[in-house]
């Protein structure tokens, strides 16, 4: 999770715009092919990574869920910009 921040000035102005990007990481359905080891296609149908430990321990890389590991699971980022707008006297 990182948070960048932009602050932008135009010359000949008073106004200071400054944009903040939030960015939020969630795992979705796991991918792990069960079955490629005999040649064919099985998922275990979990929809959502659940860690198994806390963070920062070896358990919040597994998933409760399924067991396996987070790498496995669909990742999706979402980006939220918030931007705010003032004058400087």
């Amino acid at each position: 999770m990182k948070k960048h921040q932009v602050v932008v000035r135009r010359n000949g102005s008073n106004r200071t715009a400054s944009a903040s990007a939030v960015r939020t990481v969630r795992y979705a359905e796991c991918q792990k092919n069960h079955a490629a080891n005999i040649g064919g296609y099985a998922l275990d149908g979990c929809t959502e990574f659940i860690a198994a430990g806390e963070e920062g321990t070896v358990g919040a890389l597994t998933c409760a869920a399924c067991g396996c590991h987070r790498n496995f699971h669909r990742r999706e980022v979402v980006t939220e910009v918030v931007s705010d707008s003032s004058v400087i006297e």
